[in-house]
């Protein structure tokens, strides 16, 4: 085939998927900017702008279609309630912590959770990270005050430096080209430890962070591991052992992050060569914020027209008929696996708030992931001044969610943490007793608080309860026969 030839095959796949797509439903993947899109930065050299654009849109894509289309086949079999979604990572990353050890370290963490959670649930868990991606974050106010001094807000090291200078705050479009050489090296890394070893059962032991060993949790974890070696054990004798059974010795994992600064997402937006669709390839999964997801917003247009699995974040003051317009609109066709609720309410809103949403989609046949998130509805300001979140409510919220779906007869179907593998004192409480006297010792997100691993690990086994409860309810509620 002659270059000439394959170009014009190219060509083809570009025009059917743009028939398939902007015809048919009018959109591209410029068709957000004719929208109102909030909480995106100003940058003062459109050239500048233009020039990292057409720098990005031809380098090569971070993940594929296939790996997407994977991943949304694991997310139907969550939404029919035969597996369950872990989700967690930064609240957003940054150019100065990215180390080798800082991604080794969530990815062991995230590994020992899934361990616990499969372990309680007796089902698959689908591991999500908040990596290779979570850079860019809303914001409350557009600017930052600090004494007489008032400047843009900090949106991300993808957007902006989080120094207090004018010259630091000033958006920076050659940030996403360094995000996007960081999200690269962030996933190879990331494919090595999933393939490569690193994530066998039989070094589950060696998950284990030095600094989690003092906490409860690890001596819990570390009975579990020495149960899982005797299964393993047992499984070598009958033959099943890494060389043999790739599950043992391999994990899927998958990225994920807010699609919240669409010039980047669009340029690395792509046609599927297989398939002829769109796809982002910044990301297996994205998601939309709740400050964002406004039905005629450009956020809601771009993800629509992508086939990536897409999540939206669920906040207490979303009503039932918006609700039903953004799954009309993301997934008109009411494909399983496309669509993941992410509910943010607060511990106090829970119960009051999400009922009728969950009955809602129930009533009306709309299939979708319903995911828990604890963290940013139970955001408090501590009386240092430090944003903290109390382990307690965040373990009220996640019950409170199980309980709902446990009422409405549907499936819990995931969680979706702030957390990192460093020993930080960002969220107070839990079994390490992390106080507002000891949040100034280790405080080093750039903006919301995270878990650290020890509590973390407390909560994989606090959740392992819960969905062993519900296997064993759903169990004793089959008809016998």
């Amino acid at each position: 085939m002659t270059a000439i030839q394959g170009q014009s095959r190219a060509d083809s796949r570009t025009a059917k998927a743009q028939s398939r797509t902007s015809s048919a439903a009018n959109w591209s993947p410029t068709s957000w900017r004719s929208r109102p899109a909030l909480q995106m930065p100003v940058y003062p050299d459109a050239a500048a702008l233009a020039n990292a654009e057409a720098r990005l849109r031809r380098y090569p894509p971070l993940v594929f279609a296939g790996e997407a289309r994977k991943l949304k086949a694991s997310l139907a079999k969550i939404a029919s309630g035969e597996a369950f979604l872990l989700q967690g990572g930064d609240c957003a990353e940054s150019f100065a912590d990215f180390t080798a050890n800082n991604i080794r370290d969530t990815f062991r963490v995230l590994l020992q959770m899934a361990v616990v959670l499969t372990y309680g649930a007796g089902m698959p868990v689908v591991k999500l990270g908040r990596i290779a991606g979570q850079f860019a974050k809303p914001r409350s106010s557009n600017v930052e005050k600090i004494g007489d001094v008032e400047l843009p807000s900090y949106r991300g090291d993808n957007v902006n430096g989080i120094e207090f200078t004018a010259a630091a705050r000033l958006p920076d479009p050659e940030r996403m080209v360094q995000a996007y050489n960081q999200s690269a090296a962030t996933l190879n890394l990331l494919r090595a430890f999933a393939q490569g070893g690193y994530a066998d059962l039989h070094e589950v032991n060696r998950w284990n962070l030095d600094f989690v060993r003092s906490s409860p949790a690890s001596a819990r974890y570390e009975d579990l591991a020495a149960r899982l070696d005797e299964t393993l054990n047992f499984m070598a004798a009958c033959g099943l052992n890494s060389a043999t059974t790739p599950q043992i010795a391999e994990t899927d994992f998958f990225t994920s992050h807010e699609a919240l600064l669409l010039p980047y997402e669009e340029a690395l937006t792509r046609v599927d060569s297989t398939s002829g669709d769109w796809y982002d390839c910044s990301a297996h999964m994205l998601w939309i914020g709740d400050r964002t997801r406004q039905p005629d917003g450009a956020h809601v247009e771009f993800l629509r027209g992508v086939r990536n699995p897409i999540g939206f974040k669920a906040g207490p003051t979303l009503p039932t008929d918006d609700l039903l317009r953004l799954i009309d609109t993301l997934n008109p066709s009411n494909e399983a696996g496309r669509i993941v609720i992410i509910a943010r309410m607060g511990a106090d809103k829970v119960a009051d708030k999400l009922p009728a949403l969950v009955r809602t989609l129930k009533r009306e046949g709309r299939t979708v992931v319903w995911s828990c998130d604890p963290m940013h509805g139970n955001t408090v300001t501590a009386s240092n001044g430090r944003k903290t979140r109390p382990f307690d409510a965040i373990l009220r919220e996640v019950k409170e969610f199980f309980a709902v779906h446990r009422a409405e007869g549907t499936h819990p179907g995931g969680v979706h943490f702030e957390m990192t593998g460093q020993e930080v004192t960002e969220c107070i409480g839990g079994s390490t007793e992390i106080t507002v006297d000891n949040l100034n010792e280790r405080y080093e997100t750039l903006v919301d608080p995270r878990l650290n691993a020890s509590q973390a690990l407390e909560l994989a086994f606090l959740l392992a309860e819960q969905l062993k409860a519900e296997r064993l309810s759903v169990a004793r509620a089959r008809p016998a026969i």
